[in-house]
């Protein structure tokens, strides 16, 4: 499991978006963004063309993926994995459009206060991170229980295209 061990922690605060890193995972301050200390709404814009982290600061790719100052992430919550419809390349039309869904979704839950938790990196090079919103909730979660916009993962099938 991804935090089934004890490691020291740095937090971070940066005003409107707190960073816990652990240290060992090449999470560093340049993941935190710099803004007022008064938090205020915000909007994330969807990433667009390749997939070029110098071009991608800050930004949501799809329902459990992002950019935060040019590190790339992974959604997971704190009870494991999470798994969003794919866009890029979907096997049906309905996980696209499940998909867009979760994508704009998780940029709404995003536009306010929120804290990445880095719990480790996949076999990808992406922080694996719960994203905490200001009121206490799991954005991993809630898409999970949100009618269809993730899944738990590791999973055995895509319930968009069933």
């Amino acid at each position: 499991m991804l935090g089934a061990f004890a490691v020291p922690i740095a937090i971070q605060s940066t005003g409107l978006v707190n960073i816990v890193a652990i240290p060992g995972f090449g999470i560093s301050a340049q993941l935190g963004a710099q803004v007022a200390d008064r938090p205020v709404a915000r909007h994330i814009p969807l990433c667009s063309g390749g997939n070029r982290a110098e071009r991608r600061l800050t930004c949501i790719v799809d329902g459990d993926t992002g950019w935060e100052n040019g590190v790339k992430w992974r959604l997971t919550s704190r009870s494991g994995g999470v798994d969003a419809p794919e866009i890029s390349k979907p096997e049906c039309q309905a996980e696209r459009t499940a998909g867009e869904r979760a994508t704009r979704r998780l940029q709404t839950l995003m536009g306010g206060d929120y804290e990445l938790v880095v719990e480790g990196s996949d076999r990808y090079g992406r922080q694996l991170v719960v994203v905490e919103l200001a009121d206490g909730r799991d954005a991993g979660a809630v898409l999970i229980d949100e009618g269809g916009l993730a899944q738990e993962w590791p999973n055995s099938r895509n319930p968009w295209c069933s």
